[in-house]
């Protein structure tokens, strides 16, 4: 067994457990360090805390007597701990602690930590500095308040001085509008890693941030971590639940983890995304555990004006050892995605009780530089996932989504309006009681998905699965038939792809063009 050193601090580090487990190891394992026992885990991505600075450690895992491996590293140096309680804050879940939290981030020097001790924190937004560690410690939380005149505004777009461009801090939902401030928010810092056992809770209710979600009151919701024009960020460990919109959002950053992270979302709770990398480059998502009320992972990189005036896509998303639970869909690319995704890889990851596996979301009007290239999607499990693999480019949203452009399946031109979807890999996956589809792939006929491969997968159906019709799309009614549907794909390999029901009866491939109303 192989035993990888992930990443580490002054205070903690992070192990992957290479035993065949995907998000979970094959059974439990004991953890020592420097010969005493650390504890028990069952997670292939194990993060260690309460660690000391610059020390050698040597972490073995072991079954039983038996040693299975072990990895070595050194903590960081560290210069100085600011406790926030030194400066003010009460952790009483009363008072609240945003001042005196912000101080002690301001003060901490380079090689600093800032330590936050059991308690529950009252916060509104708290901002973020560059050479910045923060460590939330076991049974610290920060719990956000929910009055709308606490909390700052970020303009959609600001106009410079030199009347030829414009700053912008963010988005929402891909367009430069209005927005709050993150719960925990950054703009253009770099070197900060937040971690620890602690949570990060949004406190949002249908009372308040849940109630008319849509609507833009004052401005539009916060995220609970918001990242804008930053690089070289961590997130390790924390937990983040009941997020007022998108849960973690980084936008036009660089070279980001998420290591042993979990997002909690109540399944009704809308648009709570759990991870949403927006324009991002160099994305490493490691370990962590979904289970919210829309997609757990979502790739963008902006809507039509965005994407035409940056052409900046996300590229270079790298995905292991997840678990993704009760989302809309496991993986999303778009529908906000003018720019682009380039290079993602999705493997060694758990899909459960989600609506799909992937799911892209495209149409026309998206542009030129709305281009999906090199997605591949390898060693996963998959169970009670309506339709494992889903591709849309008649994706109905914007209010010009049910335009004739838009959703007729009429050859058009090709021109600067056009996205393209190229080569997709998916291998080696298992995909058990899905409802509805084996895979639902729908191209444009003017521009047909290029490549698709298949290899070494198996799907079957749960006892009673549901017929339905493609989420969001016009033109295709609901069939009666199961299997595998493709439209408008240039290319479509399979070897060694079985469908079958609960009685073994075989499913086969239908062409979705017998399915046009």
């Amino acid at each position: 067994m192989e035993i990888i050193h992930i990443m580490h601090t002054a205070r903690s580090a992070s192990i992957e457990i290479k035993d065949g487990g995907r998000h979970f190891t094959r059974r439990p394992y004991t953890v020592k360090l420097n010969g005493g026992i650390y504890g028990t885990t069952e997670q292939t991505i194990t993060s260690l805390f309460g660690l000391k600075p610059d020390t050698e450690y040597l972490a073995e895992v072991f079954d039983g007597e038996e040693k299975l491996g072990e990895v070595s590293f050194q903590t960081d140096y560290e210069y100085v701990t600011l406790d926030v309680t030194k400066f003010g804050a009460k952790g009483d879940g009363e008072q609240d602690d945003t001042h005196f939290i912000q101080a002690a981030v301001l003060a901490c020097p380079k090689d600093g930590r800032v330590y936050i001790p059991a308690g529950t924190y009252r916060i509104t937004s708290l901002f973020l500095k560059s050479h910045l560690k923060l460590e939330l410690a076991q049974g610290a939380e920060l719990k956000a308040f929910t009055d709308r005149e606490k909390f700052p505004v970020f303009p959609g777009l600001i106009q410079t001085y030199d009347e030829q461009d414009e700053y912008n801090l963010g988005t929402w939902e891909g367009n430069p509008l209005p927005m709050f401030s993150g719960i925990i928010c950054g703009v253009g810092v770099e070197d900060v890693v937040i971690y620890g056992e602690g949570v990060v809770n949004g406190n949002a209710s249908k009372e308040d941030w849940w109630k008319d979600p849509k609507v833009k009151n004052i401005a539009f919701r916060p995220r609970l971590f918001f990242l804008s024009g930053c690089k070289d960020v961590t997130l390790q460990g924390v937990k983040f639940c009941n997020s007022p919109s998108w849960t973690l959002h980084p936008y036009f950053s660089d070279n980001l983890k998420f290591v042993g992270v979990s997002v909690e979302n109540p399944a009704d709770s809308p648009n709570t995304d759990g991870l949403d990398p927006e324009s991002c480059k160099n994305v490493e998502i490691l370990g962590v555990r979904f289970s919210l009320g829309d997609d757990c992972i979502a790739v963008k990189s902006g809507k039509i004006y965005m994407g035409r005036k940056f052409k900046r896509p996300s590229e270079n998303i790298y995905i292991r050892q997840c678990l993704m639970e009760n989302g809309h869909g496991a993986v999303t690319l778009g529908s906000e995605m003018a720019g682009g995704v380039v290079n993602l890889t999705v493997e060694d990851c758990i899909f459960r009780h989600t609506d799909r596996g992937l799911r892209i979301k495209t149409r026309r009007g998206r542009g030129k530089d709305a281009i999906l290239s090199n997605i591949r999607f390898s060693n996963l499990t998959l169970d009670h996932v309506m339709t494992p693999l889903v591709v849309n480019a008649f994706y109905f949203c914007d209010p010009d989504g049910k335009t004739q452009y838009v959703q007729s399946r009429e050859a058009y031109p090709v021109d600067e309006r056009t996205p393209s979807i190229k080569k997709m890999v998916f291998e080696n996956m298992e995909c058990t009681n899905c409802h509805v589809a084996a895979g639902y792939f729908d191209g444009l006929p003017e521009q047909k998905i290029e490549e698709i491969v298949m290899k070494n997968i198996s799907i079957s159906y749960a006892e009673n699965p549901k017929f339905d019709k493609p989420a969001m799309s016009d033109g295709v009614r609901m069939s009666s038939r199961r299997g595998l549907f493709a439209r408008n794909v240039a290319k479509l390999t399979l070897e060694n792809v079985k469908i079958e029901g609960q009685d073994g009866e075989a499913y086969e491939f239908i062409g979705v063009d017998e399915l046009n109303q």
